[in-house]
C-alpha cells in the first residue's frame, strides 16, 4: 500500500492541475466576448486658460463624460480602470497625452455613468502651444480579470479645440 503522504502528495497535485486548468479556460473564454463601448465627452466651460509664470499654458475645463462600459464585464472580470486623456500634437511632439479624469469600475451596475466634473489633474503644456490647438479626446481603459490576462483599449473622440486667446 502506498503510504499516507504519497496519496496526499497525488491529491494535491490533482487539485492544483484541475486548478491550473480552469483558470486556463477562464482566460481564453474571455476572447470570446466582443466588446462594444460607447462613451461621449463634452466640454461644457473652459474655467481658465492662462499662461504660467514659467512660460507654460494651463487649462481648466469643466466637462461632462458620460460613458455605457458594461459590455466589457463578463464573469471573469474583477474590475475596469478607466482613463479620459487630451491628445494633440506640438511641433516637438508627435503626440501629448495628458491624463484628465480616471476611475475604477468595480462592478456591471457601475459601468454606465454619466459625471459633471473638472479635469482632476492639471492640463499644462510645456510650453505656449495650446491656444487654438485642435485635440482629441481618448477613454482608455484597461480590463483587470479574476484571472488571465490584462488587455486595453480605447475610444477616440476627435473635434476639440482650445481658444485662441487666453482667459
Amino acid at each position: 500500500m502506498h503510504s499516507f503522504g504519497y496519496r496526499f502528495n497525488a491529491l494535491l497535485t490533482f487539485a492544483v492541475t484541475i486548478l491550473a486548468l480552469m483558470c486556463a479556460i477562464a482566460s481564453v473564454s474571455d476572447n470570446f466576448n466582443s466588446p462594444s463601448p460607447i462613451s461621449q465627452v463634452q466640454v461644457l466651460n473652459i474655467n481658465w486658460f492662462q499662461k504660467q509664470p514659467n512660460g507654460n499654458d494651463e487649462v481648466s475645463m469643466t466637462l461632462n463624460i458620460s460613458a455605457d462600459l458594461q459590455s466589457l464585464f463578463t464573469w471573469n472580470t474583477k474590475q475596469v480602470f478607466v482613463f479620459l486623456a487630451a491628445e494633440y500634437e506640438t511641433p516637438k511632439n508627435a503626440l501629448n497625452q495628458i491624463s484628465l479624469w480616471d476611475g475604477i469600475i468595480p462592478s456591471k451596475e457601475h459601468a454606465k455613468f454619466s459625471i459633471h466634473t473638472s479635469n482632476k489633474y492639471r492640463f499644462v503644456d510645456q510650453g505656449n502651444n495650446l491656444r487654438g490647438k485642435e485635440f482629441n479626446f481618448t477613454l482608455h481603459w484597461h480590463v483587470m480579470p479574476k484571472t488571465g490576462k490584462m488587455f486595453a483599449d480605447k475610444i477616440t473622440m476627435p473635434g476639440y479645440r482650445l481658444p485662441q486667446e487666453y482667459r
